[in-house]
């Protein structure tokens, strides 16, 4: 979801125009969609056989906002909180963070889980020029690790200096899409997540669930070359460990059995999570019954898949 003051916001940055992200929202009615939190989202709900939604606001949150996004942030969370309210069977949410203001970003992450309910909150990679296993961010994920609040990390478009080095100099549509939602989007979350396993967060917060989108943003598909880090990393458990320990994955709307047998054999059936990234995926509910039904999945693993393994985690939040 958005709301019109995020986006006026992204305008202001250029966000339109720069990141792949903010611009595929003027493409047919997503943008709409995207602000909508009423009849017409349940509807597409309905259509798709979908009980119920996580709302997060989408890429790039407000991690390049400075200073503004603290009251930003507690009004975006009210409003998910307010269509909860109106729709209590239908949503929950995840919180959304003024990351640029790391005290702040603890204040509302509590405030959202004990006060509101939420059901964890979503990051989209760097806040500014520094990446998640800075610092300044210990503290916030160290909250979350003591309450046992799940963190999706979300895609957001390759730094600057990425994108030049790799992606310019092949027609602008193609840039855009190239380092965007193609694949630099998904290089970006997927070495965000591995800066943060090597920081040693899992070691300090052996409790800590995080979530990746697109089963595991490319990290799965090199696990057998990413365990060379074993090597190097000083860390307490193998690579192996942590991502059987910490990581769950979501789909995405990436129906995919390749990559779902794949994800299996990393994480395991209790770590999948069913999601289907509404309003950029258009999937039927005959696309999706046809997935789970081809899925080879046995019946109980199917139904963790579709939803109780969310319910599990999302139950095992620490509120008081």
């Amino acid at each position: 979801m958005m709301t019109a003051e995020v986006a006026q916001a992204w305008q202001a940055l250029g966000l339109e125009v720069s990141d792949p992200g903010v611009a595929y929202h003027g493409v047919g009615d997503i943008g709409p969609r995207l602000l909508g939190l009423s009849e017409r989202r349940i509807a597409d709900m309905d259509a798709a056989g979908i009980d119920v939604q996580v709302l997060s606001l989408t890429t790039p949150a407000l991690h390049d906002l400075g200073p503004d996004s603290v009251d930003m942030a507690r009004r975006v969370n009210d409003a998910m909180a307010a269509a909860i309210m109106r729709y209590p069977d239908r949503f929950e949410a995840m919180a959304t963070l003024p990351m640029a203001c790391p005290e702040a970003a603890i204040q509302e992450l509590e405030r959202c889980i004990v006060e509101l309910g939420f059901s964890g909150a979503m990051l989209c990679g760097r806040a500014g020029a520094r990446n998640l296993d800075h610092p300044d961010f210990a503290p916030v994920f160290d909250l979350a690790g003591r309450r046992r609040i799940p963190m999706l990390l979300h895609p957001r478009v390759a730094p600057d200096g990425v994108r030049n080095a790799w992606f310019h100099g092949l027609g602008d549509r193609v840039e855009m899409a190239l380092s965007g939602f193609a694949i630099g989007w998904h290089l970006d979350a997927g070495v965000q997540f591995l800066r943060l396993l090597l920081s040693g967060l899992f070691d300090r917060n052996p409790d800590l669930p995080i979530i990746l989108g697109h089963w595991g943003e490319l990290v799965l598909y090199y696990v057998d070359r990413l365990q060379i880090l074993d090597r190097v990393s000083g860390l307490q458990q193998p690579l192996e460990a942590y991502l059987r320990r910490n990581l769950y994955l979501g789909a995405s709307g990436m129906l995919s059995h390749e990559h779902m047998r794949r994800a299996l054999g990393i994480v395991g059936p209790e770590r999948l999570l069913f999601s289907t990234d509404y309003p950029y995926q258009a999937v039927s509910r005959e696309v999706i019954c046809t997935f789970l039904d081809g899925s080879g999945l046995p019946d109980e693993q199917r139904g963790r898949f579709a939803a109780g393994n969310w319910d599990l985690l999302t139950s095992q939040i620490i509120r008081s």
